[in-house]
């Protein structure tokens, strides 16, 4: 049954046809009455930082500008107030052990029916952790949790050579501005975004790069 209380919802996802069908589940079957869309990352932070209300926001992993659960990681700790889920087409089941490690609240495989993804959800707003079957499951157990080196490539490990090219823009940026010695104030001042929205950037930043400090960052990039 539809919960009339509920507000609004962001849904993340880099495809129309997704977004368009999902946030008719979530209207039609949950009781949302406002549900954003954004195609990015960026994006994503932008309608957080605009919008009131948010109840929960869902994110996919293989969007444009997100590198993983860490980022999201800082979403959640910029928005307590907010459930932060992942809704993704992966089903490895290193994805789902990271997102849980980073404090998300579930991890939803697209693969799952229309009934299975509102049930997922509505343990997310009651609270609970949503985590998919299979991860009991003797074929996923059996999975190493070690990434190889080409998984590693990319996601910031010095060994894997990140590069500046596969940041989104906005991170491109703050990266700008970090090189140049501002602070997130000033660096949420000359690129008008909220302080909170910068964090989460930085965050994103250490990990893509494998950078502990500024000072790393601004080296390694």
């Amino acid at each position: 049954m539809a919960n009339n209380q509920r507000t609004t919802v962001l849904v993340a996802d880099d495809h129309g046809l997704y977004r368009s069908g999902f946030g008719f589940l979530l209207r039609d079957r949950m009781g949302f009455r406002s549900v954003i869309e954004a195609a990015t990352f960026d994006a994503a932070l932008d309608r957080l930082a605009e919008t009131p209300n948010v109840e929960l926001a869902l994110f996919d992993l293989a969007m444009p500008g997100i590198t993983g659960p860490e980022g999201l990681s800082i979403v959640k700790e910029t928005y307590p107030g907010i459930r932060v889920a992942i809704v993704s087409g992966s089903e490895e089941r290193k994805d789902v052990v990271k997102a849980v490690a980073m404090g998300l609240n579930g991890y939803v495989p697209k693969s799952l029916g229309d009934d299975e993804i509102v049930g997922a959800l509505q343990d997310i707003l009651d609270g609970r952790v949503f985590v998919p079957r299979f991860m009991t499951s003797g074929a996923a157990a059996a999975q190493s949790d070690n990434p190889s080196q080409t998984e590693r490539a990319g996601k910031g490990d010095p060994g894997g050579g990140a590069t500046y090219k596969a940041i989104s823009p906005r991170q491109r940026d703050v990266l700008d501005c970090v090189r140049r010695g501002l602070s997130n104030k000033e660096i949420a001042r000359e690129l008008d975004i909220a302080e909170g929205t910068v964090k989460i950037h930085l965050a994103a930043l250490f990990s893509h790069f494998g950078a502990r400090n500024r000072t790393e960052l601004a080296t390694r990039s």
